[in-house]
């Protein structure tokens, strides 16, 4: 009676385990510009960082590109309608870059974990490249980037400078 108990234990276990075992994905091939940080070499464009971290900055992109900033609600990842006209002015912007790429920064503020922070910065960034997709912008030469919420522009505890800190950045990159 032990014995058998004792081989189905085994057998159980040895099939436990085996069943969890997989390969890991074969990343070098990949063409995914989230986590190619290869793809982000080279140099990039000059930043005015005058008002940069300052409250009153916050209908700007820090970048020198002319490129806008776009705002998100709490929590939210879908862009509002009051951010259509930022997604224009950068679909012109980005129409202008004869071929250079482009670095969408996803950014939180800081209510969440890291990890939450992080995927939440990812969805932001992924909704700003996809509409501008919808509006003629080809995406190959676009890269997402998310910062979570480790880089605000704005650190005062107040509602106005949280909301200065969920944003999504553009800038080009030689």
């Amino acid at each position: 009676m032990i014995k058998k108990l004792l081989i189905t234990t085994a057998t159980l276990s040895l099939l436990l385990l085996t069943g969890c075992g997989q390969t890991a994905p074969n990343l070098n091939g990949s063409s995914n510009n989230i986590s190619d940080a290869s793809a982000l070499s080279g140099d990039t464009v000059s930043i005015n960082e005058n008002g940069y971290g300052n409250e009153s900055a916050g209908k700007g992109n820090s970048s020198s590109d002319g490129f806008q900033s776009v705002y998100f609600d709490f929590g939210e990842y879908g862009i509002s309608s009051g951010m259509e006209n930022a997604i224009s002015r950068n679909v012109n912007v980005a129409g202008n870059a004869n071929g250079k790429r482009i670095k969408i920064e996803g950014n939180c503020d800081e209510f969440g974990t890291d990890e939450y922070n992080y995927a939440l910065g990812l969805k932001r960034a992924k909704a700003v490249k996809d509409s501008m997709h919808a509006q003629g912008i080809n995406t190959s030469n676009m890269l997402m980037v998310s910062f979570g919420e480790s880089n605000p522009i704005c650190t005062s505890p107040t509602d106005s400078c949280y909301s200065k800190n969920r944003r999504v950045d553009l800038r080009l990159v030689k």
